[in-house]
């Protein structure tokens, strides 16, 4: 069973002063797509480069996540760190992830060009880094999912499954 963790980065959140919503918008989203077994937990931390590394290494190495969605903390502000964090973290940067991730949150918005996310591959687990944005995390998740699969497969992480009426995972035949 694939085991995913979703990372709220949040400072008002992780204080009760705001109520997360990019976590919940991603395990739904998640649990839309994927038809096979899965794990999700659900986490929320602070802002922070220290905060958010720490976060994303016991995701990996401690709970074992095949695959970790971090929400939050890709924009310019000073707090948002979240892609120095993974940086910090990651053997591996995937830098095609972002690049259609902003371009397909461009169709819809503007300041799409002003979110940082991204992607990179810690030992055997697969990093993606998100808008705190609802609307913003689907649209990303619909960017790159369809590559998700096969990158875990390359990986060695846990195989999963997507619905292909939704998103039909690319998986070249052997």
């Amino acid at each position: 069973m694939a085991r995913i963790a979703v990372l709220t980065v949040s400072d008002r959140a992780s204080r009760g002063e705001y109520e997360d919503r990019g976590g919940p918008a991603c395990e739904d989203w998640l649990r839309r797509v994927i038809t096979s077994p899965v794990e999700i937990l659900r986490r929320i931390t602070p802002d922070g480069r220290a905060e958010v590394a720490a976060q994303l290494c016991d995701l990996a190495d401690v709970w074992g996540a095949d695959l970790i969605l971090a929400t939050g903390g890709t924009g310019p502000s000073p707090r948002d760190q979240t892609p120095e964090a993974m940086a910090d973290v990651i053997g591996m940067d995937l830098p095609g992830f972002g690049e259609q991730m902003r371009a397909a949150n461009g169709r819809v918005v503007a300041t799409a060009i002003l979110s940082r996310q991204g992607a990179g591959v810690r030992g055997k687990t697969l990093i993606i880094t998100l808008p705190g944005s609802p609307n913003a995390i689907g649209t990303s998740l619909e960017a790159v999912f369809a590559a998700v699969p096969y990158c875990l497969d390359l990986i060695g992480a846990a195989r999963i499954e997507t619905d292909p009426a939704i998103i039909k995972a690319h998986r070249p035949k052997v």
